[in-house]
């Protein structure tokens, strides 16, 4: 049997009774301390809310990074699928630089095979050193010790950790980037682009003959028979524009247009907001916060060496403690939610079987972050609150559209739960609680693009 941490159910108890709070039989929390609901919650949410911020990093599970936080879905040993059948595996704690593990669709059906969750030791590993490949074993199954990754470890102490948060589909850095401005990949009749454009560039800037990969409703993927990558399906982007919202995009190179996710929507990439809305280098977002111009919505999208991305340097935690630090000292913490999410899982081990909800996903867990000074607490003297509510890339869309009234696209955020259970509309604001970290805004300021290859999957 897997081994997983049950401290869930001991600290979601203690939670009620602390805050006075009850659950009722479909398992929503009542009393003193549970959230708006309905039309109520999302009028609360508009009025207080004026600016959502969307830092995307890259390429880690759940439980690469939380698999031992208390309360949390986590793990400490998962199955693992040898020719003699299943054997238990201990999770080892490693460093935040690791090697590359395969994180494709047909990894995720590898892995996930079938629910069982243990297939992780299937898929290819790319050692960093000389780059050769091999099959990932048991290194797959780790998790980075949380000396590493402390600015996360504070940020989901002091404010809101999503556990149940699921990528939309099983796939790479390509889609999921979509996933998050639009909720899908839309090709019509219900098929969805899937993995990476072959040969692997972004978007609209791809050479002629570039084709993509896409899935159809029934979950069968057809490689390389997908479109060129320059869609014209509606994003968050219509619908705020319409509405008079505005938004940014802060990213690393407008050239290579790796991880820009707008440059695979023709209307922007070949129209007057790609001058305008796109922000390059992403450091630039301290200005815009320091000089007041702040958006409704920002998406901030990192550098190579302060992704998270594996392969890579380790200053993604204080990068990401920066920008929150940023906000949190300016005069738009009071009316500000931040969302840290990662793109998609990177191969990692991962011991919760995700939903499928059809033919196509969801694909496995990936970390969420939330702070804001409404993000729910467990307790007035136990500031953290852990969301097990399941969410999707589509909950964050749906949160933006709820927000301002937007409408919808269609797409997953149909379905999907909104992550506004996790704020608390009837408290009193909370105060910003700086995030220590190892380099500061300073340091990241300096810093010039590194100009790296920022993506292989």
């Amino acid at each position: 049997m897997r081994s997983r941490l049950r401290i869930v159910a001991l600290s979601s108890a203690v939670a009620l009774v602390t805050a006075g709070c009850s659950a009722d039989v479909a398992g929503r929390y009542t009393g003193p301390f549970a959230p708006a609901s309905g039309a109520a919650h999302r009028l609360a949410s508009s009025q207080q809310i004026q600016h959502i911020i969307f830092i995307v990093q890259e390429n880690r599970s759940f439980d690469d990074f939380f698999a031992t936080f208390p309360g949390a879905d986590g793990a400490t040993e998962g199955q693992m699928k040898t020719p003699s059948g299943d054997v238990t595996v201990k999770l080892k704690k490693g460093p935040l630089v690791s090697d590359n593990l395969g994180h494709e669709h047909m990894d995720f059906e590898l892995e996930y095979d079938g629910g069982k969750m243990d297939g992780f030791g299937l898929v290819k590993r790319v050692i960093i050193k000389g780059h050769k490949k091999v099959k990932s074993g048991k290194y797959a199954y780790q998790f980075v010790d949380p000396q590493y990754i402390a600015p996360y470890w504070s940020i989901a102490k002091q404010w809101v950790l999503g556990d149940h948060l699921f990528m939309t589909q099983g796939s790479s850095s390509f889609t999921a980037h979509q996933d998050l401005i639009a909720a899908g990949t839309p090709l019509g009749k219900g098929d969805n682009v899937i993995d990476f454009p072959s040969p692997p560039r972004w978007g609209c800037d791809a050479p002629p003959g570039t084709v993509t990969s896409y899935i159809t409703p029934a979950g069968k993927e057809h490689h390389n028979r997908g479109p060129f990558p320059c869609f014209k399906y509606a994003t968050l982007r219509d619908l705020m524009d319409a509405k008079g919202v505005s938004w940014l995009y802060f990213t690393n190179t407008s050239k290579a247009a790796v991880w820009d996710a707008f440059d695979a929507i023709k209307a922007v990439r070949e129209g007057s907001e790609w001058n305008t809305n796109i922000v390059v280098p992403e450091t630039k977002i301290f200005s815009y916060i320091t000089g007041g111009q702040l958006p409704n919505v920002s998406w901030i999208i990192p550098d190579a060496l302060t992704s998270d991305h594996p392969g890579v340097q380790d200053k993604g935690p204080s990068w990401v403690a920066s920008v929150v630090n940023a906000i949190g000292a300016s005069p738009y913490w009071r009316t500000s939610a931040i969302v840290v999410v990662w793109d998609d899982w990177g191969g990692q081990y991962d011991n919760v079987a995700p939903p499928q909800l059809d033919g196509q996903g969801l694909g496995f867990r990936v970390p969420m972050l939330l702070i804001s000074p409404y993000a729910r607490m467990t307790s007035p003297s136990q500031p953290g609150y852990i969301s097990h509510t399941q969410y999707e890339f589509g909950s964050l869309v749906r949160f933006v559209e709820d927000n301002w009234n937007l409408g919808r696209l269609g797409n997953t955020d149909n379905r999907a739960a909104s992550i506004l259970d996790s704020f608390d509309f009837t408290q009193q604001p909370r105060k910003f609680i700086p995030v220590a970290a190892p380099f500061s805004k300073e340091y990241f300021e300096r810093q010039q693009p590194s100009g790296l290859p920022l993506d292989d999957g």
